[in-house]
């Protein structure tokens, strides 16, 4: 029942789960007014100002969707988490959709793109709400890349196997994104970056195991961090997105780039 377009309002985001953090220590920020507690603050601004993007990006890529939907020319589906929304860029097109997009277009082709992305996305969410909605579309091009959200929310075997299934059931015409290592600026980022080591060699052999190119963002984007987050130090920025646009841009197949 419903269509292509219930299915995509389905698919529309939801609060992040970094901006459900903001709502439930805000109290504690401003309890006393120590210097630890103020940077505590900021920090939560910069949240908060992240967490009102996720639902105002999400509005932005309905309505792309719909006339991307409407239009002529090679398709781009778009499949993952707040990174493919483009979370903390100054605008949804600085995002790395946004730049990959542009790139594409500037050889010429009216290239359009399905945005099928959602904040606060996991493995789970790509099986169950964004793969199905590919049914009946013939994409010229798919990039997913998801696993974030899932890296201290998921078991690990269970993260693993879903990994395992969205790329079996990725299209041919599919490039996997593997993910950003974390850096020390946040302890357990330092005591994680190994397991997401593992995870993204993961990636690379299963997709390898398909034939499907992987854009190696762990490769690109890496630290320091200084001056390529943004304000909630989580999400990268404008620049942050140029290091994920470049890591896509050169493991796309090379007859989309003439």
């Amino acid at each position: 029942m419903g269509g292509p377009m219930f299915l995509l309002r389905r698919a529309r985001q939801r609060t992040t789960p970094i901006g459900a953090l903001h709502r439930g220590i805000m109290r504690w920020g401003e309890a006393e007014r120590t210097s630890s507690r103020l940077a505590v603050q900021r920090w939560l601004d910069g949240v908060a100002y992240v967490d009102v993007q996720a639902r105002t990006y999400a509005e932005y890529w309905t309505q792309q969707n719909t006339r991307a939907l409407a239009a002529d020319g090679p398709l781009w589906v778009v499949l993952g988490d707040s990174t493919a929304q483009g979370l903390g860029a100054s605008s949804p097109l600085h995002g790395y959709v946004g730049q990959v997009l542009n790139a594409l277009r500037r050889t010429g082709s009216p290239w359009r793109v399905l945005n099928l992305s959602r904040s606060g996305a996991q493995t789970q969410h790509v099986l169950n709400d964004q793969l199905p909605l590919l049914s009946g579309l013939q994409p010229a091009l798919v990039t997913c890349g998801i696993g974030s959200n899932d890296i201290l929310a998921t078991p690990p075997k269970r993260f693993r196997d879903h990994l395992r299934e969205v790329i079996e059931r990725l299209p041919s015409s599919s490039v996997v994104m593997d993910l950003t290592v974390p850096d020390r600026l946040w302890r357990v980022g330092g005591a994680v970056s190994p397991y997401v080591a593992g995870i993204n060699q993961h990636i690379s052999t299963t997709a390898s195991d398909r034939g499907l190119p992987v854009a190696e963002v762990s490769r690109h984007a890496r630290p320091p961090w200084r001056g390529m987050l943004a304000r909630d130090n989580f999400h990268p920025n404008n620049l942050g997105y140029r290091r994920h646009a470049d890591a896509l841009l050169t493991a796309l197949p090379k007859k989309h780039l003439r």
